[in-house]
């Protein structure tokens, strides 16, 4: 169905050729899923564009072909492709909320597909829309179709992506990240609509995902990128049993398990090559614990190793012996750094001239305690309340707000504190968030804004002391000091959370607040970030409040669980207890969505 042939993509505005993308070759058959994985940075994303032909400007395909169903994308005119596009060659976006048009309701954005394929299709209608929303799972189509896309919450815009995708009825579908950052229930449903489609449809479907878990449970064969280039082509069973390459391995590692919890994780050292440095020999050889000066001496062609598998490796199968890591002690928990009480936190709009006002109520009731040097996961679906609890508890809310019952941080009152009371309680909790770029001004070199914070609250005043301070922060994350007057573009996704961590540990606080730290890093960095969360909280005794959807973090970090559904804890207790004998059905069925290595 879907066939790439010795694609490499390259910059197009440089005096020299600089590949991104290296030779690339792989195909998806009729009804196959096909998972293509690596590190952030390897080329997944921009070789999905390619075959949609939307690369970005500036950066060009400079050799290969992609054939779907038998004709060669790369020979046609664009307006020959634009047909192609929708209906023979689909793409859902890892974003949703910007793919979307956010001014045109959702039913004419899926009729907008439906219509420019109105010649090869037999029902363009107001029924075949509400059809194709029934379809992704919408039990409601009539109202979805009338809203508009800032009415829907992430997963039924990622379901509203996949009605347009599949709207034209395409062979091929490629499913780029579809389920980053979503909770384990709407990420299961959306990965089983897609398995079933696909066997309906007679699909082909790339997924480009880094969640590996995913790959087992839901891909048929896996092709792994490196820094451009395809070091690993497999059946599911087979690279997940018996990996030949030391880089598929050492990401097998990665992946934390509540087996290894006392133990550091097996992160990958160093970090992936920008795929346009030219590299002699093994893309992979500065990483690789088991190379050898042959490794570095010419190109590695891939060679065959059975049915369906092959690798780019002089000496498959080879590896290291995995190190013990770092044992690590639970500390003995100190006292409560954090409390609340029936605390509930409830939002009101303003109303208007024709509108009166509306509340909503998104934290009810809760009861929760968290003391010095434990991490207290906080897991539940998406909208169960559980963000809208963390930014609360550090004054970071937006719009109207009401609070009632008692949130105290240390010695503070959290929603009476003002003036130097609120100074207080900044100095003692901070938060790290999501989406680490976005929460620093791109314009502030990363010194700047891990200094902001110890100027502002007064924790030292001397220059010379500030840049010290920030020196040995950069340091404390794994990174060089002369990082100092680097802009946040200029780091990677797991550099920036590393700086986001560096910032909130600038004014030694007691709690931390993890809101999803990891959602978007791939395993290896993930490692990384875990470990050093770890080392930090040994070191320090300081207590984290660890916000996820990922349940192998969960297992693997925390030491206490709260389960949070429609703004209240239905369940809490130990690690243990809440993993392995949840007494709630809402935390059973949370659980059995949990993919699986």
């Amino acid at each position: 169905m879907l066939e790439v042939k010795h694609l490499s993509i390259a910059l197009s505005e440089t005096s020299c050729r600089e590949y991104l993308v290296r030779d690339v070759s792989f195909s998806v058959r009729e009804n196959e899923t096909y998972a293509l994985v690596g590190e952030s940075g390897c080329g997944k994303s921009l070789t999905a564009l390619s075959l949609m032909r939307l690369l970005p400007e500036g950066v060009t395909v400079q050799e290969g072909s992609v054939l779907c169903g038998g004709q060669d994308l790369f020979t046609l005119t664009e307006r020959e492709m634009n047909a192609v596009r929708g209906a023979g060659i689909s793409l859902i976006f890892q974003e949703p909320a910007t793919s979307l048009n956010p001014v045109v309701r959702i039913g004419a954005q899926v009729r907008e597909v439906l219509k420019l394929h109105e010649k090869t299709l037999t029902d363009t209608s107001e029924s075949a829309v509400f059809a194709w929303l029934t379809r992704v799972g919408f039990d409601d189509p009539e109202r979805i179709a009338k809203s508009f896309p800032h009415e829907l919450s992430g997963g039924q815009k990622q379901r509203v992506m996949i009605a347009v995708a599949l709207a034209a009825s395409p062979s091929v579908v490629v499913a780029d990240e579809p389920t980053t950052a979503l909770d384990v229930t709407l990420q299961a449903q959306i990965l089983d609509l897609l398995r079933d489609l696909k066997r309906e449809r007679h699909l082909a479907l790339l997924l480009i995902t880094h969640d590996l878990a995913l790959v087992k449970n839901y891909a048929d064969r896996v092709g792994l990128m490196y820094a451009g280039q395809i070091l690993e082509e497999a059946p599911v069973k087979e690279f997940f049993s018996k990996p030949l390459h030391p880089y598929a391995a050492g990401l097998l590692r990665a992946v934390p398990q509540s087996a290894s919890r006392k133990k550091a994780l097996a992160g990958i050292p160093g970090v992936v090559p920008n795929p346009s440095e030219d590299v002699a020999g093994c893309r992979f050889a500065s990483r690789c614990p088991v190379r050898r000066p042959a490794c570095e001496a010419g190109e590695i062609p891939l060679k065959a190793l059975g049915k369906d598998h092959v690798v780019r490796c002089l000496f498959p199968g080879e590896f290291a012996q995995q190190e013990a890591g770092a044992s690590y002690v639970t500390p003995f928990p100190g006292k409560p750094v954090l409390t609340l009480e029936n605390f509930s936190v409830t939002y009101e709009s303003a109303g208007g001239l024709f509108s009166s006002k509306k509340t909503f109520e998104a934290v009810r009731d809760v009861t929760l305690t968290l003391r010095g040097g434990e991490t207290l996961a906080l897991v539940g679906e998406s909208g169960s309340g559980k963000s809208t609890l963390a930014k609360t508890l550090l004054r970071l809310t937006d719009g109207h707000v009401r609070t009632r019952g008692v949130a105290r941080i240390g010695d503070v009152d959290v929603m009476s504190a003002r003036g130097k009371a609120l100074q207080e309680l900044h100095r003692f909790a901070q938060i790290v968030f999501q989406d680490p770029f976005s929460s620093f001004d791109p314009r502030m070199s990363v010194g700047a804004c891990i200094a902001e914070g110890i100027t502002a609250l007064g924790v030292l005043r001397d220059k010379d002391a500030i840049c010290q301070r920030v020196g040995d922060l950069l340091e404390t994350v794994g990174l060089a000091r002369d990082s100092f007057s680097r802009l946040p573009h200029e780091f990677s996704g797991g550099q920036r959370q590393r700086l986001a961590l560096a910032r909130a540990l600038a004014v030694s606080p007691q709690v931390i607040i993890l809101d999803e730290p990891t959602s978007a890093l791939d395993v290896s960095v993930q490692a990384q970030i875990l470990n050093l969360l770890r080392a930090v909280q040994q070191r320090t005794g300081m207590a984290y409040l660890f916000i996820t959807h990922n349940f192998a973090v969960v297992e693997w970090t925390a030491d206490r669980v709260a389960v949070m559904k429609d703004g209240r804890i239905v369940e809490e207790g130990t690690a243990q207890e809440v993993l392995c004998r949840p007494k709630e059905a809402y935390t059973k069925a949370l659980l059995a969505s949990v993919p699986r290595l």
